[in-house]
């Protein structure tokens, strides 16, 4: 839908709700597009099982008196660290 800057001052809760409910509004000024009102972005959730596949390593032998961990930042860095004495 498009629809004139000062037509939509009148219409702003309206419009609001059809850009709630998925519509994209776009604003005009002098018959050129001004502004976008569009729906809101939805969270996308990371899947519980398996979401942290392959970025987290635990040392094959947990029996040492300290356990080394290394993790992957989003970023691609390599963090280790050392977790002192059970």
């Amino acid at each position: 839908m498009s629809i004139p800057i000062a037509e939509a001052k009148a219409k702003l809760s309206e419009l609001v709700r059809r850009a709630e409910a998925g519509e994209e509004i776009v604003l005009t000024r002098y018959g050129k597009i001004a502004a976008r009102l569009v729906p809101p972005a939805t969270a996308e959730h990371l899947p519980r099982i398996g979401a942290l596949k392959g970025k987290i390593r635990i040392a094959d032998d947990l029996t040492n008196s300290a356990l080394n961990w290394t993790t992957t930042t989003n970023d691609g860095h390599v963090r280790q660290s050392v977790t002192s004495h059970w």
